[in-house]
């Protein structure tokens, strides 16, 4: 069943601001976990932390949100410093991975209660609640215990609660991966309506980066407690700054090679292998490997010279993946292995395992990296 939000005065109260992390540093005893974080978030931006366990992430949404303490840096939101501040006087609300609902009390005492902690008046909280809940489509299911719904449904509710106390900001702490990949899908379009809404910043934490490239307008990819790029998805995913973010966002062709001088320029040569022109600034002997996507390359059937801009490889298929729309062929090209995507379309022959193959790759979409 679809929910969509429905427009509310719920977001009169609420006001975009902007969110910079400057200079933090945070450690457990002698593990260093974050490593000198600057990030600037922009007022009403839907910002991703995004990163493998362990990389950091989750710790710097909860210094954000007052339950951790940096030992250097400072967190400012609106440009006021609240470093020093408890979570309580922060003007943050948070949205924990397990929702954090409490099982005795019905979906209205649920959304209800951070506002009699507050002692809001009974009048003014009756409004809020009922606001929240008409935003998230539960107003019907205001009786039930969490218990009683699905669980997208207790994901609303913790969503209600938080945006209930009119937050500055909202922080998500991977809210989705408790559902079912269908589901999941399904809640991540209804947090961009509501996000775009309440024009309120939120802060999302994943390791899933389809999850970050599909809501989110920027990314700071992280990696052992460092932030590693910041960019939108599609600057991420073509530029990407070093090995580790073309990895972890999309498949990624990775070559080794030796960068010569070749021609009067500068070009990437595998061991005995065709040259692949490089962009200026790139000197022979320079350190590095060379990257590119799987859909960068072309098969070549009509044995006719390369497409204009690209170089001419061959190769031998060692390994193929039907994936619907297209099949994904393991290629060996000189000891090295890559993968192609080629579309498939009703009909189309698949190349069986060990056939021959020759392949165009865009020149210009080849990256090198120097780490």
């Amino acid at each position: 069943m679809n929910h969509q939000f429905s427009p509310t005065s719920l977001a009169a109260g609420m006001e975009s601001v902007g969110v910079r992390i400057d200079g933090v540093d945070l450690s457990y005893g002698s593990h260093r976990v974050l490593k000198d974080i600057h990030l600037d978030i922009r007022p009403g931006e839907f910002f991703a932390f995004l990163g493998p366990s362990g990389c950091g992430k989750t710790t710097l949404l909860r210094l954000i949100a007052g339950f951790n303490t940096a030992q250097r840096g400072a967190v400012t939101i609106g440009g006021r410093d609240i470093s020093g501040l408890p979570a309580h006087k922060r003007d943050v609300g948070m949205v924990f991975q397990s929702y954090a609902l409490w099982p005795h009390m019905t979906v209205r005492r649920n959304v209800a209660f951070g506002l009699e902690e507050r002692r809001v008046p009974r009048a003014e909280i009756e409004r809020r609640v009922d606001a929240a809940l008409d935003l998230v489509g539960l107003k019907h299911l205001a009786d039930r215990r969490p218990s009683q719904l699905s669980g997208g449904q207790q994901q609303r509710v913790a969503l209600a609660r938080t945006i209930v106390i009119e937050p500055k900001v909202l922080l998500l702490d991977e809210p989705l991966s408790n559902l079912d990949a269908k589901l999941r899908v399904q809640m991540r379009q209804e947090l961009l309506s509501l996000q775009r809404k309440l024009g309120l910043t939120t802060i999302f934490v994943t390791h899933d980066q389809e999850e970050a490239n599909t809501i989110c307008d920027r990314i700071a990819v992280m990696e052992d407690g460092i932030v590693q790029q910041v960019g939108t998805p599609q600057e991420l995913y073509d530029h990407p700054a070093n090995l580790f973010v073309a990895g972890f966002l999309g498949t990624a062709n990775v070559l080794e090679g030796q960068v010569r001088a070749v021609d009067g320029g500068t070009a990437f040569v595998m061991g005995g292998g065709v040259p692949i022109p490089l962009p200026h600034g790139v000197e022979p002997g320079a350190e590095g490997k060379l990257m590119f996507r799987p859909q960068n390359l072309f098969i070549r059937q009509d044995g006719g010279p390369p497409r204009a801009g690209h170089v001419r490889l061959m190769g031998v298929v060692r390994h193929r993946e039907f994936l619907g729309a297209s099949i994904r062929y393991a290629v060996d090209i000189g000891g090295q292995q890559v993968q192609v995507d080629a579309p498939h379309q009703a009909g189309d022959a698949l190349l069986p395992t060990d056939t021959p193959i020759t392949l165009d790759l865009a020149a210009d979409k080849a990256r090198f990296l120097r780490r």
